[in-house]
């Protein structure tokens, strides 16, 4: 429950001045490695708690300590809130442990703080390939800010082929998925998705964006998933596999696979999406007869090639 733990963890540093992350790893009863990611994470969202290296030292909280969250300024209170709110929004214990800071804070925090606390979306889900983890991108700080304040921005946005554009945009939350960061924005031609490392520059134009009546960022974000992954995946197998294979499919293609009903024969009908025949083939390949493909037919035809292949290569015996 991470929102949880940096509150504890916030209350532990006005109650002691400082601490290491052995003793907030004790006192929570979490790993030392997951206390110090917690620690950096508070620091680096901009609350006022900072790190001293050396035989001393220990993560500090500046101006030497609160007496209760209330004393947090509207800009913490949103730090907060925004570290807290990616978690919180998965279980009903972390959403009540929000409820609890916001009646914390003083009452003119508390809007830009629920704000926060519902601006960012993390989606577990990788895009179907692991790379080296990257720094956070230098306009996400500007890009938060302007969600939490609903401010409309005009991007400078450079795509894929570097080509560069401008564009004003309404701001209505960012998720993280994989390595990368996303701005989920609504635009003149509609909702958009925007990587936040390819923003060259945000500049908040000074008007108030117009955020839909009860928009749900998860929501949202799935729906623009499910285009994307249409658009990078748009061949569709029709598939039986065996019971055993579920799990393991499941985890080799993420979201781009849909498990449907057992059949009259114990195998599972299974929908797999992928780029092209050539790339769905090496993939689905490698499953052998515990896999059957119905569709299409083209599909079908070419695995059967590369059967036949591998026995003139390798023999039948």
């Amino acid at each position: 429950m991470r929102a949880d733990r940096l509150v504890a963890i916030l209350l532990l540093l006005q109650q002691r001045q400082k601490v290491t992350a052995d003793e907030v790893a004790k006192e929570l009863e979490i790993s030392p490695r997951t206390a110090r990611r917690d620690l950096e994470a508070l620091g680096v969202a901009g609350l006022p708690v900072y790190s001293m290296a050396g035989r001393h030292g220990g993560w500090y909280l500046a101006g030497g300590g609160r007496t209760d969250l209330s004393g947090l300024n509207a800009s913490e209170a949103q730090a907060l809130f925004m570290v807290a709110g990616p978690s919180a929004a998965t279980t009903p214990e972390l959403k009540a442990a929000l409820r609890k800071l916001v009646r914390a804070l003083p009452e003119q925090f508390r809007p830009a703080a629920e704000t926060a606390a519902a601006a960012v979306h993390i989606d577990e889900r990788s895009w179907g390939r692991s790379a080296p983890k990257r720094p956070a991108p230098p306009m996400l700080t500007v890009v938060q800010q302007a969600v939490v304040e609903a401010r409309q921005l005009r991007l400078t946005y450079s795509d894929r082929n570097d080509d560069e554009t401008d564009r004003e945009v309404e701001p209505l939350g960012i998720t993280n998925k994989g390595n990368s960061w996303y701005l989920v924005a609504d635009t003149a031609a509609g909702r958009r998705s925007f990587r936040i490392d390819r923003i060259v520059a945000a500049v908040p134009t000074g008007r108030a964006a117009a955020r839909p009546e009860g928009f749900d960022l998860s929501e949202a974000w799935a729906v623009i998933t499910e285009r994307v992954d249409q658009m990078r995946a748009p061949l569709v197998a029709e598939v039986l596999a065996t019971q055993r294979l579920v799990g393991i499919l499941g985890f080799v293609f993420g979201g781009r696979v849909t498990v449907g009903e057992p059949q009259a024969d114990g195998r599972v009908a299974v929908r797999v999406r992928g780029h092209s025949v050539q790339s769905l083939c090496g993939e689905l390949g490698g499953f052998g007869a515990g896999m059957e493909v119905l569709s299409p037919p083209e599909l079908r035809q070419a695995l059967g090639r590369i059967g036949q292949d591998l026995v003139q290569l390798y023999g039948s015996g």
